[in-house]
């Protein structure tokens, strides 16, 4: 079991996933990055959000795996991964950059080509990474941060870090998990598990890089196939304006809302989000 989750009561599918799949710690220019490797065939990578973990994709990996070997990182600065380091210019994501493509390189191998999804801070991620890296042949982004329009609401929330018990702090975090990820309000224990050992063991801070239009000059450098995913109730984009005007921007680009989901889209929407990937990456129309 992963270093974060020993001794965690986590809900039981956390620790069916954490058991199932291989913990990789590969060493990087500033410490180790953990890798979760699952399944076989070519590799697909997965990028989690900001205040997250590997865990955001808990209800996919099993079922891209299929048919690829699915890699699913704590990004530096994440759950079991090291800390990234302090930038040296003005530009707050190129170390965690660095330290991810430097692993990524020692886990599939440098040349080797590879297809890549990103959800919500991991988008922007995701399209910095495409730009730079040779031989990403596909891109999807889900819910990605970094499309410059601005939220369609103010969300309330809550101080978590400030909270005088677990309880309390637990409380917070399901109102926060409420807000800003879910769409259906419904008590998802699963859920908040993920969101706390994700929110707790989060030390970098992705707001800053979040804002702005930095996917959106990344996509227009990269230039290949992307998917853009995006939840129809997103409380971070107007989901049906800002999907289509990011699509029409460049050649080979595709958008679908899925219906009923909120931001975190691949876990309210994962049978749709999943049939879309697999379909996406597999070069196969979209339905």
């Amino acid at each position: 079991m992963s270093g974060q989750l020993a001794g965690v009561a986590a809900h039981p599918e956390i620790t069916r996933l954490d058991t199932l799949v291989e913990h990789i710690d590969i060493p990087g220019p500033a410490g180790t990055v953990r890798w979760h490797r699952h399944g076989q065939g070519d590799p697909l990578v997965l990028l989690h959000g900001g205040h997250g973990s590997w865990l955001h994709w808990l209800r996919n990996i099993e079922a891209l795996a299929q048919h690829r070997t699915v890699w699913v990182p704590d990004m530096p600065g994440y759950l079991d991964s090291a800390d990234v380091p302090a930038p040296s210019g003005a530009d707050d994501l190129e170390p965690l950059l660095q330290v991810l493509q430097a692993t990524l390189d020692q886990a599939v191998g440098h040349d080797t080509a590879i297809d890549l999804a990103g959800f919500s801070f991991g988008g922007l991620v995701a399209s910095r990474l495409a730009a730079r890296r040779a031989g990403v042949r596909r891109l999807a982004l889900l819910g990605s941060g970094g499309h410059g329009t601005p939220r369609p609401r103010v969300l309330d929330m809550r101080q978590w870090r400030h909270a005088e018990s677990p309880e309390q702090r637990r409380d917070m975090l399901r109102h926060n998990l409420n807000q800003l990820m879910l769409y259906r309000h419904a008590p998802d224990e699963l859920a908040l598990d993920v969101h706390e050992i994700s929110c707790v063991a989060t030390r970098f801070r992705s707001r800053t890089a979040s804002q702005g239009d930095g996917m959106v000059q990344a996509l227009r450098r990269y230039g290949g196939p992307t998917l853009l995913i995006w939840g129809e109730h997103d409380v971070t984009a107007a989901a049906h304006q800002v999907a289509p005007a990011i699509a029409a921007d460049g050649p080979g680009r595709q958008w679908r809302v899925v219906p009923q989901a909120g931001h975190w889209v691949q876990y309210e929407g994962a049978p749709m989000v999943n049939e879309l990937l697999a379909r996406w990456f597999d070069g196969q129309p979209l339905p």
